[in-house]
């Protein structure tokens, strides 16, 4: 076999895993959610309307802080819609894995031991340049 097809296999074992299936949920209850993507697009017409006053040559001042405290609040809300919290945790869920496959991958092309390295060990970023030495 070669790391191609292991590739292959971690790709299935990924989707296989709970935080896998958690994600998908929740990224699906959000893009179901109509108030939530009601919101989500008018912050992204408020960003693109602060973006055009800001780039104008006729900047307005008063309208500037007017779409930022709007943006603020409606970003406020966003993330504190239940459907958007759930889908927060499961998203970092599923990061935390795919960095811990990252970085066991990463340790292992270093000269690390694959079945012994410890992706969590104190310390340890990821990048050689701020390596003080392995643990």
């Amino acid at each position: 076999m070669n790391a191609v097809e292991i590739a292959r296999q971690l790709g299935a074992a990924l989707q296989a895993d709970e935080r896998y299936a958690a994600y998908v949920a929740a990224k699906s209850a959000n893009d179901a959610d109509e108030k939530l993507q009601t919101q989500i697009g008018e912050f992204n017409i408020l960003r693109m309307s602060l973006e055009r006053e800001l780039s104008s040559e006729e900047k307005n001042d008063e309208r500037v802080r007017e779409y930022n405290e709007k943006l603020r609040n409606l970003y406020g809300e966003i993330m504190k819609s239940e459907t958007m919290t759930r889908y927060n945790e499961a998203k970092t869920a599923l990061d935390e894995l795919v960095n811990d496959v990252n970085m066991i991958i990463s340790m292992s092309l270093e000269g690390a031991d694959p079945a012994t390295c410890d992706p969590h060990a104190a310390g340890c970023t990821g990048s050689c340049a701020t390596c003080g030495g392995c643990h």
